[in-house]
C-alpha cells in the first residue's frame, strides 16, 4: 500500500518527536547538575565528622550526621582552604583569583563606596578594592571580572542563588547576584549577615527596625515560625521543580547565613545542646550548625525523590574558619577552633581551614579522603570542568587550579603549588593570632607568615605541627628565605595592595625586604 507523503509525515511526526525528547534527555543527562552548599563562619572543627586524623572533644560535641552521610558518598578534603573572611572567599570563588591578585582582601561594607577597614594608629589604610566584585568596567574600587555563573548560563545552566550573597556594596552591579549569571536569586543582596535568623522578627524586616543586614525575599514565613536555615531551604528546593522537570542541567548555589552571628537559638535543637551541659551561648551557636545540617540532609533527600541524585555534583564548603571572638562566641577567646591555631579574620590554620567534601557520583570514590592542599579559587576552573565547559573567555587571568585530578585520584599530591593568603587590613579593632596586617604562603608542609606590623616571619611545619606552635624559623633560615621570596615575588606580579606606614608615607616593605 502506497502512503501519502502528508499521512507518512503525520505517522513520523510522533516518532520523530519521541526520537528528539528522547536525545534532549540524554544530552542533558551528560551535563550534571551542581550544587555549591556554602556555610559561612564554620570551622573546620564544627562538626561531628573529623577531618584530622582523629577525632577531638568538638566533634563530639557538635550532631551533623548529613556531612557525615555525604562524606560517605565522596571525598573529604582535609586540607581545604579559603580566605580569613567572607567576601574575599565569595569573590575568589567567582572569580577563579586569589584575593591578593582582585584585591578584594577586606569584607565589603553594604553602604556605597565606604571602606570597612578599622582606622590604625601604626598604618593608613592600603588601596584594596572595597566596592568588591562588578561585572561591568568603571566602578569604583571593584575588581572587573566574568563570574562563572554566566559562564554555566551561556551554556545551558539553569543558575540559581539563594542565601547570603556578599560580593559587592549597595548600589553597583556586583551586589545583584542578576548581574552575575544568576536567573533566580532568593535572599541574596549587599549584606554580609542577618539581622534575625526569627520569622517572628521578620528576617529583620519589621518595620520601623529594618536595617541593611534585613534578609529580603521571605515574606511567606513571616511570623510562621520558620528559622531563616529552615526558608532558605525550601526556597531553593522549590526552584529546583522547573529544571528538573525540563530536564535541564542547573548551578544551585546554596549559600546559608548560618553559621554567622547573630548566635540565636534555633529552637529545633536547643534543648538537646543544653541537656549535653553546653554554655547557652555555644549551645545557640550548636543549633545553628545543626540546622545547616538539616538542610543538607533535606537537599540529598529531594534529589533521590526526585531520581537526580545520580547525576548531581555536591561541593559542601565554608568561606572562612570559625569564630573565635569571645563574646560573641562562648569559652576562652581563640579556642574556638582546636588544636588550629586563632580563627576567623587569621591567616593561621583556623581562620582559612576549611571543612569540605565533593560528592559526584559515578567519578568521586566513595568514602575517601584526600589529603592535597586546594584553595577556594580552584572551584571556578573545577566546576566549568564538571560542566564539561572549554574554551571559555574570561576578563581576568585566573589562579585557581581543577581539582579534577584530586577528584579522580584522591592521592593526588602536588608539594610545588604555593597557596597564598593576604590581609592588608584592619579588620578588628584589636589586633589577635594572625589578625590584621598578615600574609602568609603555604608550599608542600611549610608555612610562612610575615608581619606587616614589624616584618617578623613565622615558619611551621604543618606535617608535625598542626597548631601552629613551634616557630621553625631560626632553624631554618634557608626555607625562610625562599618562601619570602616565593611571596613577595608573587605580591608584586599581583601589584597587590599593602598599608601604608603613617611615619614614612610608603608601602610596607615586602617579606624579602626584611631579614628579620
Amino acid at each position: 500500500m502506497k502512503i501519502s507523503r502528508p499521512k507518512l509525515a503525520r505517522l513520523l511526526l510522533p516518532a520523530t518527536l519521541i526520537f528528539i525528547s528522547t536525545i534532549s534527555t540524554i544530552y542533558a543527562q551528560k551535563k550534571p547538575n551542581i550544587i555549591v552548599f556554602l556555610v559561612d563562619d564554620m570551622g573546620w572543627q564544627d562538626t561531628s565528622l573529623p577531618f584530622w586524623t582523629q577525632k577531638t572533644p568538638l566533634n563530639e560535641r557538635y550532631h551533623t550526621p548529613n556531612m557525615e552521610r555525604l562524606a560517605k558518598d565522596g571525598v573529604k578534603f582535609t586540607n581545604a582552604y579559603a580566605t580569613p573572611v567572607c567576601t574575599p572567599s565569595r569573590v575568589s570563588m567567582l572569580t577563579g583569583m586569589n584575593a591578593a591578585h582582585h584585591k578584594v582582601t577586606n569584607w565589603t561594607s553594604p553602604q556605597y563606596n565606604v571602606s570597612s577597614d578599622n582606622d590604625d594608629e601604626q598604618f593608613a589604610a592600603a588601596s584594596w578594592n572595597y566596592t568588591g566584585l562588578s561585572p561591568k568596567p568603571g566602578i569604583p574600587n571593584a575588581i572587573y571580572a566574568t563570574p562563572y555563573p554566566q559562564l554555566l548560563k551561556d551554556a545551558g545552566y539553569f543558575t540559581i542563588h539563594v542565601g547570603k550573597a556578599h560580593w559587592a556594596s549597595v548600589g553597583t552591579p556586583g551586589a545583584n547576584p542578576y548581574n552575575l549569571g544568576f536567573m533566580v536569586n532568593i535572599a541574596g543582596h549587599a549584606a554580609g549577615h542577618p539581622q534575625s535568623y526569627f520569622s517572628e522578627d521578620y528576617y529583620g524586616n519589621k518595620p520601623g527596625k529594618n536595617t541593611m543586614q534585613s534578609v529580603p525575599d521571605l515574606e511567606e514565613y513571616y511570623g510562621k515560625g520558620t528559622f531563616l536555615t529552615e526558608a532558605l531551604t525550601q526556597e531553593a528546593l522549590k526552584t529546583l521543580d522547573g529544571p528538573i522537570k525540563n530536564k535541564q542541567p542547573f548551578y544551585l548555589n546554596l549559600a546559608h547565613y548560618a553559621v554567622h552571628d547573630p548566635i540565636q537559638a534555633d529552637p529545633r535543637f536547643y534543648q538537646k545542646y543544653i541537656d549535653k551541659g553546653l554554655d547557652p551561648q555555644e549551645a545557640k551557636y550548636a543549633t545553628l550548625l545543626e540546622g545547616m545540617d538539616k538542610s543538607l540532609g533535606d537537599v540529598m533527600d529531594y534529589l533521590k525523590a526526585k531520581q537526580v541524585a545520580q547525576n548531581t555534583i555536591i561541593i559542601f564548603m565554608s568561606d572562612n574558619g570559625g569564630l573565635s571572638l569571645a563574646p560573641p562566641r562562648g569559652g576562652s577567646a581563640h579556642t574556638q577552633n582546636l588544636p588550629l591555631k586563632a580563627g576567623k579574620g587569621s591567616v593561621n590554620e583556623g581562620g582559612i581551614r576549611e571543612p569540605m567534601i565533593v560528592k559526584w557520583p559515578g567519578v568521586v570514590k566513595p568514602g575517601t579522603t584526600a589529603n592535597q592542599y586546594v584553595i577556594i579559587e580552584d572551584f571556578f576552573p573545577t566546576i566549568l570542568e564538571m560542566a564539561g565547559i572549554k574554551n571559555y573567555k574570561t576578563i581576568q587571568e585566573l589562579d585557581g587550579k581543577s581539582m579534577l585530578p584530586i577528584l579522580k585520584q584522591v592521592n593526588y599530591t602536588d608539594n610545588e603549588r604555593a597557596l597564598i593568603w593576604h590581609t592588608p587590613n584592619k579588620w578588628i579593632s584589636k589586633d589577635g593570632p594572625g589578625i590584621n596586617y598578615k600574609s602568609a604562603i603555604r608550599k608542600g608542609d611549610w608555612k610562612l607568615i610575615y608581619h606587616m606590623r614589624d616584618g617578623i616571619k613565622d615558619l611551621y611545619n604543618l606535617k608535625t605541627d598542626i597548631g601552629e606552635l613551634q616557630n621553625k624559623a631560626a632553624e631554618n633560615p634557608e626555607k625562610v628565605k625562599e618562601l619570602s621570596a616565593l611571596l613577595s615575588a608573587q605580591l608584586r606580579k599581583w601589584d597587590a595592595p599593602m598599608p601604608i606606614v603613617k611615619s614614612t608615607g610608603k608601602p610596607v616593605v615586602l617579606p624579602d625586604q626584611t631579614g628579620i
